[in-house]
């Protein structure tokens, strides 16, 4: 699938050169560069967005627990309530369900809930490495969490606290409208048409796309079509299909190689 016109970016191919492998065959620098094409694709940006759960955390089993809780007590189906939580600020949910509640005062429920319940809340494979590999100043945190939920997670999955966030407390409009993806890129001091967003939630890929960034979805909670009709650019099923790595003409931009997968 095409990607937006500010990330994108194709390696050109270096002159032709021979070597002979362990099988003797004679293999050029071209050709390999073609194989290579065949797999990856390659991007270049000037900052990365990720959301939190289900991006960099696994908190699914406590954020089931926490929402299945305060659904039950309300008489609501725990599945749909669950469902209808992931990638948006919780308040938004409770307003969306119980729009005559004290939505504020069971937000603060939820949130004392959900910063009590940190049980299986574990990186998913690669977050860290990729995290630690990157520039401080090239990435932010983009999220649907209060601030200190942010950092509960963050903590209890044993990944580094970033320097940029952005959370709900920081902006007046959620995802799906992109002001968290807008500010998060304005943290970072680049356009957001200049970024790319990783997220697993189809209300978090609009947000970016709506934003301007490329976005690149994990399979870690939606399904492909759910993430296709968002507007994902590229779909992964986790980490090991990214490669990251500084740009060589000392621009301080990211190069970016994706598995194709779809």
């Amino acid at each position: 699938m095409a990607a937006e016109s500010g990330c994108f970016s194709t390696a050109t191919p270096q002159p032709a050169r021979t070597s002979a492998g362990a099988t003797g065959r004679v293999t050029s620098n071209s050709e390999a560069y073609l194989l290579l094409s065949l797999i990856m694709v390659e991007l270049s940006c000037d900052g990365l967005l990720f959301d939190l759960d289900g991006v960099l955390v696994d908190s699914t089993p406590a954020v089931a627990r926490v929402w299945s809780k305060w659904a039950t007590a309300h008489g609501l189906n725990p599945e749909q309530t669950v469902q209808l939580a992931h990638g948006r600020p919780s308040i938004a949910t409770v307003r969306d369900i119980l729009p005559q509640a004290d939505y504020v005062a069971e937000n603060e429920i939820i949130l004392r809930g959900e910063l009590e319940d940190t049980e299986g809340v574990v990186p998913l494979p690669g977050a860290r490495e990729l995290l630690e590999s990157l520039p401080s100043e090239r990435w932010a945190l983009v999220t649907s969490c209060a601030r200190p939920l942010a950092d509960v997670r963050l903590k209890a999955a044993g990944l580094p606290i970033p320097e940029k966030k952005i959370t709900c407390d920081d902006v007046r409009n959620g995802k799906p409208d992109p002001e968290p993806y807008l500010k998060g890129a304005a943290l970072l001091g680049v356009p957001a048409s200049r970024c790319i967003v990783f997220e697993d939630a189809p209300a978090g890929i609009r947000a970016g796309k709506a934003a301007g960034a490329l976005v690149i979805a994990l399979r870690s909670t939606s399904s492909d079509p759910e993430l296709e009709e968002a507007g994902a650019d590229w779909i992964i099923t986790g980490y090991s299909d990214v490669i990251v790595s500084a740009s060589n003409h000392g621009s301080g931009s990211l190069k970016l190689a994706i598995k194709k997968g779809r």
